[in-house]
């Protein structure tokens, strides 16, 4: 398990070094402001349905009825074309009418805007098509156990963007815009590619040949329809996070000018320990964990999460501690250069602070919601996503206007906490207590208190240095 982790854990950390590295750059050509703005707008639209479809969603409904399934090859292919059919049929949608469908992101903005939007939004939705097919591709790696192709594959996207980066740096911000549209199509082909090999490596591509091959002799609907049972609540329990985040990206097209570009960078420096530490962990768990509940060995099950738990504590707990505390030397360090100015660190830098405070609940909530799913609860997991998500909303509203693009992050941690929360209650109090009735427990708080301390001090010696 612990190597699944670490090659899973390896390849994201590549992945996202190389994704702030194209940020850092990206900062420096453009900026935070009005086409900066535009560019993550247009961008936003596909990875809020990569994310919610064509990721977690779809491997956790997949994953299980994948391993149930008794015509495994013919269940992927006849998943895979359905799924497919639909995804190109609404890229098709939204490039005919991307003017409303950009208008859906930012309420607020005037007509010149959406149209300058519209033609970018159009190029950045046909890289869900790719990334679907990659998702899948990766699902199936997964199942084998084999976690660091998918986990390293999105350093083609940011290799794409760098490289555009580099050679348009001097262009006007337009063609910049319009130039790295088009690289993330560039990077999203090359993902697939890297997917293709890794399938052939590991002996599956006579699967879905196989499975091509007699889709129309094999009767799998029953067992499409079981999948389907448990894709679409699997859905809304795994976007809640990223409808929160469409909807802080349209209500803080209300605030500053440059308040969706500070949620954007602040955001990004907050995912890589939770992608790294969190996303590492539970994905290489969930195929063991998937396995052992349709074994029925609930004691093996319970045993990773011991494992795993102290882990991802630890691990979290030390990146809380400093994305908190040492929030504007971090934003200092990697963005502070260029058209990128001593204010839009400081605003970045609350925006982190906010955000780093719910890593720790979204995370556990990770944790913890690997159970629901490998036990085909996908209604309960749902039922605690929507709670979370509408006490999420009510808090952005709430924050967003004394505190700006901060407080809608804030209300984002929120309702990490309540999700963490509800999804410990589901899976049982008692088995939390009990992961905490250990030595770990006094080593987690003692080692908390040094180690913030440490980064208080190293925070007021930083700001010293820097300022």
């Amino acid at each position: 398990m612990f190597k699944s982790i670490f090659s899973n854990s390896f390849g994201i950390l590549i992945s996202r070094v190389t994704g702030l590295g194209r940020d850092i750059l990206m900062t420096s050509v453009l900026g935070a402001n009005m086409w900066s703005d535009i560019f993550l707008m247009a961008f936003k639209f596909p990875n809020l349905f990569r994310r919610i479809f064509a990721e977690g969603s779809f491997t956790q409904s997949f994953m299980p009825s994948y391993i149930a399934s008794r015509q495994k090859s013919v269940f992927a292919v006849a998943i895979f074309i359905r799924f497919m059919a639909v995804i190109i049929g609404f890229s098709l949608i939204v490039t005919l009418f991307p003017a409303f469908f950009t208008k859906l992101l930012a309420w607020d903005w005037n007509a010149d805007l959406i149209a300058k939007t519209a033609p970018l939004t159009t190029i950045n939705f046909w890289y869900l098509d790719l990334i679907f097919i990659v998702t899948f591709l990766g699902t199936l790696l997964q199942h084998k156990e084999h976690f660091f192709t998918t986990a390293f594959s999105t350093v083609w996207l940011n290799i794409a963007m760098i490289v555009t980066l580099m050679l348009f740096a001097h262009s006007d911000p337009k063609t910049i815009v319009y130039a790295l549209s088009f690289s993330i199509l560039v990077g999203g082909v090359l993902q697939v590619v890297t997917h293709l090999y890794s399938i052939r490596q590991q002996g599956l591509m006579k699967l879905l040949i196989g499975g091509w091959k007699y889709r129309k002799t094999k009767d799998v609907k029953a067992e499409e329809s079981k999948f389907s049972s448990l894709f679409f609540p699997s859905v809304l329990g795994n976007s809640t996070a990223q409808i929160a985040s469409f909807i802080d990206t349209s209500l803080a097209s209300f605030l500053a000018a440059g308040s969706v570009s500070y949620l954007f960078y602040a955001n990004r420096v907050f995912q890589l320990p939770f992608a790294i530490i969190a996303l590492a962990i539970t994905t290489a768990l969930f195929p063991t964990i998937a396995k052992a509940i349709k074994n029925e060995n609930h004691t093996l099950a319970y045993r990773n999460l011991h494992k795993s738990f102290w882990l991802l504590s630890a691990l979290l707990g030390i990146s809380v501690l400093g994305g908190v505390l040492l929030a504007e030397p971090i934003v200092w360090l990697l963005f502070e250069r260029g058209a990128f100015t001593i204010q839009d660190t400081h605003n970045t830098a609350n925006v982190l602070m906010m955000y780093m405070v719910g890593l720790l609940p979204f995370g556990l909530a990770k944790l913890f919601s690997l159970y629901l799913y490998a036990m085909h609860k996908h209604i309960k997991a749902a039922k605690i996503a929507a709670i979370s998500l509408i006490i999420n909303i009510i808090c952005s509203v709430i924050l967003m206007k004394p505190l700006g693009a901060a407080g809608l992050a804030l209300a984002g941690s929120i309702g990490g906490a309540v999700q963490m929360v509800l999804t410990i209650k589901e899976v049982g109090w008692s088995i939390f207590f009990d992961l905490l009735k250990t030595r770990f427990t006094l080593y987690f708080i003692l080692g908390t208190i040094g180690i913030g301390i440490a980064f208080y001090a190293l925070n007021n010696f930083l700001l010293h240095l820097i300022r």
